[in-house]
C-alpha cells in the first residue's frame, strides 16, 4: 500500500533528519553535509532542464564560483524528465542533484520522496521574493519547501485592438462583459470569435478554475480529498459551456494549422493566456504585430481581482543529492540574483517568478506589443493576484481525463455535457487514487 502524502513527506523529513544528525546511509539531503563541510573541496552539481539556453546562464556561476560546478543535462521536456527522475529514484540511484520541475509536478514527486526538503537552506529565506500563490506551489501549503520558484505564467488576456475600436468595443473587465463581447464580435462576422474553448489544453483550464477559487487537490489529516466537481470549477464549465452552445465562441483547439490562420487573419479576436503569450502571437501570427494589447483577466468579482497561472517551473533539488546546502545556494542564485534573473530573461526568454527581479528585467514591452509600453506592467499586477491551487500526485490522470471528457463535451455544443465532463474528471482522478493505493476522503 503506498504511503498517503504527508506520510511520504514526513518519512522523507525523518531521514533528513536523521542523517544531519550523524547517522549513516541512504542517499537523501542529509548526507551532504560532510561533503560540503570543506570549502576549498570542489562539489560537482549535475542539474536536469530543458529551458533553452540555461547552460548559458549556469556559466555565469561557474565562473563565480570555482568550488561549486554546475552542469546541465538537457531534457526533452518536463514529462520525460519527471519519468527518469521517478525510474531513478526507484532503481535508488541515477537520479541528478537538481531537476527542472513543474509546479503541478511537484505532489507527484514529494510522494515519491523524490525531492529533498530545502527548509533547512538558505533558499527557505527567498520566500519574499515571489507571490503568496507561486509559494504555495512550492510548499504545498506547508512548512516544507520542495524547489525554488523559477518562472510563472500569470494569465492575461491579448484583444486586437484594431478590431475592439472598430466594432466600439470596450475590454471587458467582468465575464458577464467577455460574453457580451463575443456576442458583438460573432454577429459582426459569423467567421470571427473572441476566443475557443480548447479541449487538449487542460493547464489553461485549470488556471481559469483558479481564477475561480479551485483548488483541485486538497490534504485532509493522512488523506487525500479531491475538489474537482465544486462550484467554482462548475462555473467556470458552465460559462464556456454556453457560450459555445450559443455559437459564439469557438470549439476548436489551440495550436492547430487552422487556429494559427484565425489570429492572423482576424477570425481569433482574442486570446486568454498566460504571460508567455507574446512569443507564440509572435511565432504563429507575426504579421499582426502591433494590433494585440493585453489586459487582465475578465472578473468574476471585479472587487476582487484574482487571476490563474499557466505554467512554470522551478528548481529542485532530488532526494539523493549528497549536496543538499551547495545545490540549494545554486538554485537560490538561480531564481533571485538580479543577474541571473536577467539572463534567465535574456536567454531562455522567461516570464520570472522573482517579483522584483521580472520588475528590474523586463523593462521593454516585447517588440510584439510595442504599441504598449506598459505591457509588463499590466502583467506584473496579474501575477501578484495568482490565487493558491493545490496539485494532487495523480495530476496526469486528471489532466488526462480533462482531455478525454471536455473534447466530447466540445464536439457536443452542450452546456449540459460541459458539467458532466467536469464530474466525470472528479470521478477518473478519485478512482485513480485510490487504486494507487492512496487514502481519499
Amino acid at each position: 500500500m503506498r504511503k498517503s502524502f504527508r506520510a511520504g513527506a514526513a518519512a522523507m523529513l525523518a531521514a533528513a533528519t536523521m542523517l544531519a544528525a550523524g547517522c549513516s546511509g541512504g542517499s537523501t539531503a542529509g548526507s551532504q553535509s560532510a561533503a560540503t563541510s570543506d570549502p576549498n573541496q570542489k562539489v560537482e552539481l549535475t542539474y536536469w532542464a530543458w529551458a533553452p539556453n540555461l547552460e548559458k546562464v549556469v556559466e555565469l556561476w561557474n565562473e563565480k564560483n570555482p568550488t561549486i560546478h554546475v552542469t546541465v543535462n538537457k531534457q526533452d521536456g518536463g514529462d520525460p524528465a519527471v519519468t527518469k527522475l521517478l525510474t531513478a529514484v526507484k532503481a535508488g540511484s541515477g537520479a541528478p542533484d537538481l531537476i527542472q520541475a513543474e509546479y503541478q509536478k511537484i505532489p507527484t514527486l514529494v510522494a515519491a520522496d523524490a525531492l529533498a526538503d530545502l527548509s533547512g537552506t538558505v533558499a527557505n529565506e527567498t520566500k519574499s521574493h515571489f507571490p503568496d500563490g507561486v509559494w504555495n506551489d512550492v510548499t504545498l501549503g506547508g512548512d516544507a519547501l520542495y524547489s525554488v520558484p523559477q518562472d510563472t505564467g500569470p494569465m492575461v488576456f491579448y484583444y486586437r485592438a484594431d478590431i475592439f475600436e472598430k466594432l466600439g468595443i470596450a475590454v471587458p473587465k467582468t465575464w458577464e462583459e467577455y460574453a457580451a463581447a463575443a456576442k458583438t464580435v460573432h454577429a459582426a462576422d459569423p467567421e470571427a470569435y473572441l476566443g475557443t474553448f480548447s479541449s487538449n489544453d487542460a493547464g489553461w483550464f485549470t488556471g481559469m478554475a483558479q481564477q475561480a477559487g479551485a483548488s483541485w487537490w486538497g490534504v485532509d489529516g493522512n488523506a487525500w480529498n479531491v475538489k474537482i466537481a465544486e462550484e467554482p470549477t462548475e462555473k467556470v464549465a458552465g460559462f464556456w459551456g454556453g457560450l459555445v452552445e450559443e455559437g459564439v465562441i469557438d470549439n476548436k483547439p489551440m495550436y492547430t494549422p487552422e487556429w494559427n490562420t484565425a489570429l492572423n487573419t482576424g477570425k481569433q479576436v482574442g486570446w486568454l493566456s498566460a504571460a508567455w503569450g507574446p512569443g507564440v502571437l509572435e511565432g504563429n501570427a507575426g504579421a499582426t504585430a502591433g494590433m494585440w494589447k493585453v489586459a487582465p483577466m475578465p472578473q468574476w468579482d471585479a472587487s476582487k481581482p484574482s487571476t490563474g497561472n499557466w505554467g512554470g517551473s522551478s528548481t529542485a533539488v532530488t532526494s539523493q543529492s549528497k549536496n543538499l546546502d551547495a545545490a540549494a545556494k545554486f538554485a537560490t542564485w538561480l531564481n533571485t540574483d538580479p543577474e541571473a534573473v536577467k539572463a534567465l530573461v535574456k536567454e531562455a526568454g522567461i516570464y520570472p517568478a522573482d517579483t522584483a527581479g521580472a520588475e528590474s528585467s523586463l523593462t521593454e514591452a516585447p517588440a510584439f506589443f510595442s504599441n504598449q509600453p506598459d505591457f509588463y506592467k499590466v502583467v506584473g499586477e496579474a501575477a501578484q493576484n495568482v490565487g493558491s491551487f493545490t496539485y494532487g500526485p495523480n495530476v496526469n490522470v486528471a489532466y488526462n481525463a480533462y482531455n478525454d471528457q471536455f473534447a466530447k463535451a466540445a464536439q457536443s455544443k452542450q452546456k449540459s455535457a460541459f458539467l458532466d465532463a467536469v464530474s466525470n474528471m472528479q470521478q477518473v482522478t478519485v478512482d485513480d487514487l485510490k487504486k494507487t493505493g492512496f487514502t481519499v476522503k
